[in-house]
């Protein structure tokens, strides 16, 4: 059974491998236990249920809430030779009735459905009569009453559902869902705790940035500037933002689509689909948009304002990067978006208990627009994910911080500015006293008359109110939830207070540009041609092959049919369909560039050059070898290429995987070699953090990496 798995994975799909949790998740499916399938978005939760379903006989039912999602599901299955279709409001009662036959006959392998549907009686009597493989509830963070995207009509069809007796099966899966959205998840599906497959919620290729006081428009005009070719999504909070932005953008005639519940169906149609198509690089568009969105080439997602809660940031942000490739996820921060987003709740029509609920999500939210640690670890730790505990060394926090400074004198007098305010108010009131406002509700509480009113009048009231929220951020002041929460000490301020604890405060740059190993003329003109065939056949150009894929055509040049089908992404059926006119454009450009050369041996190994690096400009990680062979030091490359030290080493550990020399001596010598390799052996999941902590302190993370390296064992 499983290697009839891993010939599905590899023919169809062409990979080589399961992702973590992937084969467990099948496994169980296979077996016929109900089973939910918690993975971070792109973490590759359609091949769970697309492998059992082709395994199996019969039809697979996915139930998903979003028409594009399903179109785009389907698309990438026909394009595969995959017999799929879908079943909603999007099409005409007389192609629904052909569709509607043809799965009563069988004809479909996988067919993708709205939740309503199993509120028509023709429709489930259908289900009643056909052989089901399985049935599997796609985004099933919308059948909670707890997640961040609750649909009441994905909930309510469960109990019809368990009536059908010809459901051997459900599984549900999401990218998004917190403890109690799992735990009820479980109850409505009849999933037990080991049935649960929960691979962590990381996404190592993303990185996290938090932007302050920027003008968002300028910021992002500039950005789009630096970045013209990249695909991206800018999410506003309102529809006026995603109009207003639209059109100054427009005016700039960069491509732009937009994207908002107050357009047509017609309107979001195209906007949708020139953007799928590449046509328009750019979406702006509300929350409205993308949920399910399978568009593996966004390399950035940019928040113009904060979003109401972290469940939605992520699952925002990781629309970029679902190919793997590394993708920037921006939030654009201004403290009228705490204002905005309680606005919002308090117009909601949730009832007190809910709302109470979104308040505190809020306060989550705008923590982590003022925390100074990691960005990643902050957004696993809300999610309670404990998988990974380093720090990711790629968001706006982790890397280069500027400047640091310690504000232990500034944060106990606001402390004591807070116990002095009784721990009745908020952060803004806190702020005026600090400052000494003549705000008249100073004067009516009498807060003017406190010693700590106007105790740091030298700082603005946005410099207080920034800090404030800092240290709330770090849990060095607590608050108490609700629409206006209030600030109170804890523990940690009491350290504070005392005197055993310091306080530091960083600034962080922006986003940097990615690192290119690749060429790129190859690459754009490798682009050319998936667009060009996707137009032809009138599907978004990802559904061929992923920019991931065309990346590695471009590191790898493949010569035959065997070396393409070891490129990740391209399988028999893919080969099939488009291997022979990609093969031939990577040759003609081979035969124009002699002097340009395979990264590896397509087989995996390590080879050495097949010619040395020419005068042209190539992959990005020689640059940085050719400067570390001419005698200067890690710190003097990264200066002169603009790079953190990490990229530095990795690019030099990579040119070694390629092939070039390296003396280890500048790393490590041979009692250290051997320490480390020891350590290894005595460890079962020999990772880095693992290591770190059995070796002696001395011992660092380039060290011990670089010993894997040479040694072959990363």
């Amino acid at each position: 059974m499983i290697a009839e798995q891993q010939n599905i994975l590899k023919t169809y799909f062409g990979y080589e491998s399961f992702r973590p949790g992937q084969s467990e998740v099948i496994d169980k499916v296979m077996s016929l236990t109900n089973t939910l399938a918690v993975m971070p978005t792109g973490g590759g939760k359609s091949i769970c249920y697309q492998v059992p379903g082709l395994a199996r006989d019969g039809t697979a039912i996915i139930i998903s809430p979003l028409i594009s999602l399903m179109k785009d599901q389907v698309d990438s299955l026909l394009a595969l030779g995959i017999s799929a279709t879908f079943i909603n409001s999007s099409i005409t009662s007389t192609e629904l009735e052909r569709r509607m036959t043809d799965i009563a006959a069988g004809r479909y392998k996988f067919v993708y459905v709205a939740p309503e549907r199993f509120e028509s009686s023709v429709f489930v009597n259908v289900m009643k009569k056909i052989k089901i493989a399985l049935v599997a509830f796609d985004e099933a963070h919308c059948i909670s009453q707890w997640g961040h995207d609750f649909r009441p009509s994905y909930r309510s069809i469960v109990p019809n559902l368990k009536r059908l007796r010809n459901i051997p099966v459900f599984m549900a899966l999401t990218a998004t869902a917190t403890e109690e959205v799992i735990t009820d998840i479980q109850g409505l599906l009849q999933i037990e705790e080991q049935h649960v497959i929960n691979t962590g919620f990381a996404r190592d290729n993303l990185a996290f940035h938090i932007v302050k006081g920027k003008d968002r428009t300028t910021y992002i005009r500039a950005f789009l500037e630096e970045n013209p070719d990249k695909s991206g999504i800018i999410y506003t909070a309102t529809r006026k933002q995603a109009d207003t932005l639209f059109e100054q953008l427009e005016k700039r005639d960069i491509q732009v689509a937009k994207y908002h519940a107050g357009m047509s169906e017609t309107e979001r149609k195209l906007a949708q689909t020139s953007f799928l198509h590449d046509e328009k690089p750019v979406m702006i568009a509300t929350n409205a948009f993308g949920m399910g969105i399978d568009k593996s080439n966004v390399r950035y997602v940019i928040h113009y304002a904060m979003p109401m809660n972290i469940e939605s940031y992520y699952q925002e942000a990781g629309r970029a990067g679902r190919d793997g490739e590394a993708s920037d996820c921006i939030l654009l921060f201004s403290p009228q978006d705490i204002q905005l987003q309680k606005f919002l709740i308090e117009q909601s029509l949730m009832d007190e208990n809910a709302k109470q609920q979104e308040y505190r999500k809020l306060q989550s939210m705008v923590n982590y627009c003022h925390t100074q640690g990691c960005l990643s670890k902050f957004i696993l730790d809300y999610f309670k994910d404990r998988t990974n505990q380093e720090n990711c060394g790629s968001c706006s926090n982790c890397v280069d911080h500027l400047e640091k400074t310690d504000i232990t004198e500034e944060a106990q007098m606001i402390m004591s500015c807070v116990k002095r305010m009784g721990e009745r108010f908020g952060v803004s009131m806190t702020a005026k006293v600090l400052k000494g406002s003549k705000d008249k509700k100073i004067q009516e509480f009498n807060l003017h008359t406190l010693s700590t009113y106007g105790l740091m009048s030298a700082y603005t009231e946005k410099e207080l109110t920034e800090r404030i929220h800092f240290l709330v951020a770090e849990q060095l002041l607590a608050t108490e939830e609700g629409k206006f929460p209030t600030l109170k000490l804890n523990q940690n301020s009491v350290e504070v207070l005392k005197g055993k604890r310091t306080v530091d405060m960083y600034t962080a740059p922006i986003p940097t540009g990615e690192d290119d190993d690749y060429y790129k003329d190859l690459f754009e003109s490798l682009r050319a041609l998936r667009k060009e065939i996707a137009d032809e056949n009138n599907i978004p150009p990802y559904v061929l092959f992923s920019d991931a894929t065309l990346k590695e055509l471009s590191r790898y040049f493949p010569d035959t049919k065997e070396d393409m089908l070891q490129i990740k992404g391209i399988g028999e059926k893919k080969y099939d369909q488009y291997g022979e006119v990609f093969l031939q454009v990577i040759q003609k450009w081979r035969t124009e560039h002699p002097e340009a050369k395979t990264r590896v041996k397509i087989s995996g190994s390590p080879a050495a050059p097949k010619t040395r690096k020419s005068e042209t400009e190539g992959p990005s990680h020689l640059e940085s070898y050719k400067l570390f062979q001419t005698g200067k030091s890690i710190k003097d490359i990264a200066v002169i290429r603009d790079m953190t030290t990490m990229t530095i080493e990795n690019h030099l550990f990579k040119a070694f995987q390629d092939g070039y020399p390296i003396a280890w001596n500048i790393f490590f010598n041979a009692e250290e070699e051997t320490k480390i390799i020891a350590a290894r052996d005595q460890i079962a999941e020999p990772k880095l953090k693992a290591l770190k902590e059995i070796l002696p302190e001395e011992y660092d993370y380039t060290k011990i990496k670089a010993v894997l390296v040479k040694n072959g064992f990363m």
